[in-house]
C-alpha cells in the first residue's frame, strides 16, 4: 500500500474559495479506486470552517513547530469523511481570522503551515510514500521535506494550479524564519524575493499542472510569469494532467438547486430557463437563447473583450446573465448593461452557489473567453449540465472544448484563438446561427451528451505518475 498525503490550503466540502478546493476535494476519492493507494489530505483549520465539521474532528496531539527562533505549536485534528482521512492544523494566531487569504502576512501564515505539515509527519498514522503539495501555499512543504526532514522512502510531487499566484515573501525573512544555511536560498529566491511557488517547483521530484496545454504554455515567457527557465530545465519531470469534476455533485438530475431535474432532456432544460427568467424578471421565452457567465470579475476571465462587444451583441434577440464579484470596473459595467436592458440582461454581483447551479441548468451557452485558463472547471460543469461552452483556445479550455463544425457535425462548443474582441463577437454570432438551425443544434447537443470529464482518466494518470516517481532511479533531488 502506498500512502499519499495531499497538502493544500483549501478543500471541499470544508473550505472553498476556488477551483483548487474542488480538485483537492474530489481527486482523493477518485484515487481510492486504485486499491494500492491510500490518500489523505492535510490543511489549515480555519475559523471559516463550520462548527458542524469541527464537532466531528478528533483531537490527536500538539505538534511543536520551530519557525526560526520561535517555538510555536499546532493542534492536529483528524476527520474521516467518505473513506478519506483529513488532517487539520490549528493555530489561533494564523487561522482564527475571517476569510482564507488576503492578509498582509499570508506568506508567513503558509510558511508556518508548510513547516507544521513537515513537523506533523511524526504524528500521523502512516509515513507518506508521496507528499503531493498543491500551489504556492504548500510549495514550502516540498522544500522543507527535502531540507529539514528528509525521509528516504518519501517522494514529492508539486502541482501548479495557477502560475500567476506565487506567494512572495520578503527576502530578509529567510534569516529570521527559516534557520537554514544560505546554500538553500537559491532554490527559493526569485527577483529579490522568496518565492513559495518556485520553492515547490525547484525541490519536487515531479511537477505537474492542471492541463496538457497549460503545461506547454508555461514553458514560454508570456504565461510563465518569468519562471519558464526553471520548468524548461525540469522538462523531463514536468507534465500536465487534466482536471476532472465530481460528476455526482455536478449532476442536473440530482442537484437540489435545479428547479426541474433532468439528464438529457432539452424540454426540461427549457423549463429551468423559464423559471430563471421569472426569478430575475427577464422576458420569459423558452426559445430565446440565453448566454451566461459564472465567474470572478477579473481581467483573466476575458472581461475586457466582453466590454468591447457585449452591448453590440445585445442588439440581437438574446439574453445575458452574469453572476460573480470582483473588480469594480467590471461590476459597474455589467450593472450599467442590466439597467439599460432590463428585459434581456441581469447582473448578480455576489457569490451564490445555488444560483450558479440554476444558471448552468438554464443556459443555452456558457461564455468563458479567458486571457489564460490553467484548466477551468466552469466549462466542464457547463458540459455536465448540457450547456454549450464558448471559450478562447487557451490552457484547459483548449483541451476540453472543440469548436463545432457544421460541415462535419463534430465539436462540443465554440472557440476562438486570438485574444481579440471581434473574434469573440464573430464566434458569438456563429453560435447564434447554429442555435436557430434545428439540425445543427440537435447535432451539437448530441455531441455534448457524449462528453465525460469525471476524474477516472485523470486519476489513472496520477496513479501512473506516482508509480513512476516511486520506482524511478536517479530522481532529481536538487
Amino acid at each position: 500500500m502506498n500512502h499519499v498525503l495531499f497538502v493544500a490550503s483549501e478543500c471541499t466540502p470544508f473550505i472553498k474559495t476556488g477551483g483548487l478546493a474542488d480538485v483537492v476535494g474530489s481527486l482523493p476519492h477518485a484515487l481510492k479506486t486504485h486499491e494500492h493507494l491510500n490518500v489523505s489530505v492535510i490543511l489549515p483549520l480555519y475559523d471559516e470552517i463550520s462548527q458542524d465539521w469541527k464537532n466531528q474532528m478528533e483531537f490527536k496531539t500538539i505538534v511543536p513547530v520551530e519557525i526560526g527562533w520561535r517555538n510555536q505549536t499546532a493542534e492536529l485534528y483528524c476527520l474521516n469523511y467518505e473513506g478519506v482521512h483529513y488532517y487539520f492544523l490549528a493555530n489561533t494566531f494564523y487561522y482564527e481570522r475571517k476569510g482564507v487569504y488576503g492578509y498582509y502576512d499570508d506568506g508567513e501564515r503558509f510558511l508556518f503551515f508548510s513547516k507544521a505539515v513537515i513537523s506533523s509527519l511524526d504524528y500521523l498514522d502512516f509515513v507518506p510514500n508521496i507528499l503531493h503539495a498543491h500551489d504556492w501555499q504548500a510549495g514550502l512543504a516540498v522544500a522543507f521535506a527535502k531540507i529539514y526532514q528528509p525521509i528516504e522512502e518519501m517522494k514529492t510531487v508539486f502541482t501548479i494550479h495557477n502560475m500567476k499566484y506565487q506567494g512572495l515573501i520578503p527576502l530578509d525573512m529567510y534569516e529570521d524564519f527559516f534557520s537554514l544555511p544560505r546554500e538553500h536560498i537559491g532554490g527559493m529566491e526569485w527577483n529579490g524575493m522568496l518565492n513559495c511557488l518556485k520553492a515547490g517547483m525547484f525541490h519536487a521530484d515531479k511537477i505537474t499542472t492542471v492541463s496538457p496545454s497549460y503545461a506547454n504554455e508555461l514553458k514560454n515567457p508570456y504565461y510563465s510569469e518569468g519562471l519558464h527557465p526553471l520548468l524548461n530545465d525540469r522538462e523531463a519531470d514536468f507534465c500536465g494532467i487534466l482536471n476532472g469534476i465530481n460528476t455526482d455533485e455536478y449532476n442536473p438530475l440530482k442537484d437540489p438547486h435545479v428547479d426541474v431535474p433532468y439528464s438529457y432532456s432539452r424540454a426540461k432544460k427549457k423549463l429551468n430557463k423559464l423559471a430563471l427568467q421569472e426569478e430575475l424578471n427577464l422576458q420569459m421565452s423558452e426559445e430565446k437563447p440565453l448566454y451566461v457567465m459564472v465567474t470572478r470579475l477579473v481581467e483573466q476571465k476575458g472581461l475586457h473583450l466582453i466590454q468591447c462587444i457585449l452591448e453590440e451583441f445585445l442588439q440581437e434577440d438574446i439574453q445575458f446573465i452574469v453572476l460573480g464579484t470582483g473588480e469594480r470596473e467590471f461590476e459597474l459595467y455589467f450593472s450599467y448593461l442590466a439597467n439599460k436592458y432590463p428585459s434581456k440582461s441581469a447582473a448578480i454581483l455576489t457569490f451564490d452557489e445555488a444560483l450558479s447551479r440554476k444558471l448552468y441548468a438554464s443556459a443555452d451557452f456558457f461564455l468563458m473567453p479567458s486571457l489564460f485558463e490553467p484548466c477551468g472547471l466552469s466549462q466542464l460543469i457547463a458540459l455536465q449540465y448540457k450547456t454549450v461552452p464558448i471559450v478562447r483556445e487557451t490552457g484547459g479550455l483548449k483541451d476540453t472544448v472543440s469548436s463545432y463544425n457544421e460541415l462535419t457535425g463534430e465539436g462540443n462548443g465554440f472557440s476562438f484563438t486570438n485574444y481579440n474582441a471581434h473574434d469573440l463577437l464573430t464566434v458569438l454570432h456563429y453560435s447564434l446561427r447554429i442555435f436557430h438551425d434545428d439540425g445543427n443544434w440537435k447535432q451539437l447537443c448530441k455531441n455534448i451528451n457524449k462528453c465525460k470529464y469525471d476524474w477516472k482518466h485523470s486519476a489513472a494518470e496520477y496513479n501512473r505518475l506516482y508509480t513512476k516517481v516511486l520506482t524511478e532511479q536517479g530522481v532529481s533531488q536538487n
